[in-house]
């Protein structure tokens, strides 16, 4: 019988990541699941939208990224280095990142209930489970 392999929770690991690699340029960012209360000016949401199990050790989670701004123009700069962060991921230690693909680039978006600009961009990262034990 195979052995159980289980997953670490992939949005926490992105999220966990840009959070670390935005910090590290000196550019803070709040960066998790769900809109801060307050709403600062700049943040970053990240949701799991699909993906498969690729192979016995790896998941490959499609990602929703969602980058916030008070403006247009700021919402656009933070996608721009999310964006390039992301292909940055594969090595990371914070969990085996083996691979980042972009599956749907920067779409702009407006927020229905507070008409602010955000940029959402897709990515799947294949991840590294861990024997179950």
């Amino acid at each position: 019988m195979p052995e159980p392999i289980a997953f670490p929770d992939s949005v926490e690991v992105y999220a966990r990541y840009l959070r670390e690699a935005l910090a590290a340029r000196g550019d803070p960012v709040q960066t998790g699941t769900r809109v801060p209360t307050p709403r600062p000016r700049r943040f970053v949401t990240v949701h799991r939208i699909g993906g498969t199990r690729l192979d016995v050790v790896t998941d490959r989670p499609r990602l929703d990224v969602h980058c916030w701004g008070a403006t247009e123009d700021e919402a656009a700069d933070l996608v721009t280095v999310v964006r390039a962060l992301a292909f940055a991921a594969p090595g990371w230690r914070g969990a085996v990142v083996y691979d980042v693909a972009e599956v749907g680039g920067p779409s702009l978006l407006t927020d229905s209930e507070t008409s602010l600009p955000k940029y959402a961009h897709a990515v799947e990262v294949s991840i590294r489970g861990a024997l179950l034990i």
